[in-house]
């Protein structure tokens, strides 16, 4: 599995619309035992980000993905600012200097994302996070790539593994976040940061090669 500078923006621009397209479900779904303020917050920095697409500096993947973390952090209202700020920093920071993206780059910058969110939100994995819809994904991603699939299959079983692992959340209780103030009453209902993570990872490898065919 390789990307390039194309393949980054192709992903991030699927991330972004889909940020925007599901406002409205990603903020019901907070709403449960949130504030429901989490669909609003993404979608508005995200916004953002397309309205200022064509002028977001391209000298390589890396500055690319810090400037989608500036405006994130400085757009994204509560802790999802901070949060998705950091893993898109994380990211680059992880490829940095680095012009070809293979697999092991890949997972680099998922490595850097998690790390920064658990650094910035103190969250764990079981905490009913996004966590436990990113460190599956990346683990699905990791598996793929050591047995030689292609992109396509990669970015559909890392999509599958999110899904799995969001809906799974319903069964445990928050410990971090606002939902976590609910105790015992959050479980039942699945995190929404982990099903936004689910959502945008099946918009993903459903327009994977749209664009882009060499990466099928």
């Amino acid at each position: 599995m390789a990307v390039d500078l194309a393949g980054i923006e192709h992903v991030v621009q699927i991330i972004a619309q889909t940020a925007v397209d599901n406002e409205t479900y990603f903020g019901d779904l907070d709403s449960v035992v949130g504030d429901g303020d989490f669909g609003y917050s993404l979608a508005r920095g995200f916004e953002i980000v397309l309205a200022d697409w064509d002028d977001l500096d391209r000298t390589d993947a890396a500055t690319f993905l810090q400037k989608i973390a500036m405006i994130i952090t400085g757009r994204i209202g509560g802790t999802s600012g901070p949060l998705w700020g950091t893993a898109f920093l994380r990211a680059a920071s992880a490829i940095r200097g680095q012009d070809d993206l293979d697999g092991v780059a890949v997972l680099a910058m998922l490595d850097g994302a998690v790390a920064g969110i658990q650094a910035r939100g103190g969250a764990a994995l079981g905490d009913k996070t996004l966590l436990d819809s990113l460190v599956p994904l990346r683990e699905a991603i990791a598996a793929g790539i050591a047995d030689g699939s292609t992109s396509q299959e990669v970015a559909d079983a890392a999509a599958l593994a999110a899904r799995t692992s969001a809906e799974a959340t319903s069964a445990l209780q928050a410990r971090r976040g606002r939902a976590a103030y609910t105790g015992e009453r959050s479980i039942g209902s699945p995190d929404a940061g982990a099903l936004a993570v689910a959502v945008i990872a099946e918009q993903v490898a459903a327009q994977w090669s749209d664009h882009l065919p060499g990466l099928a």
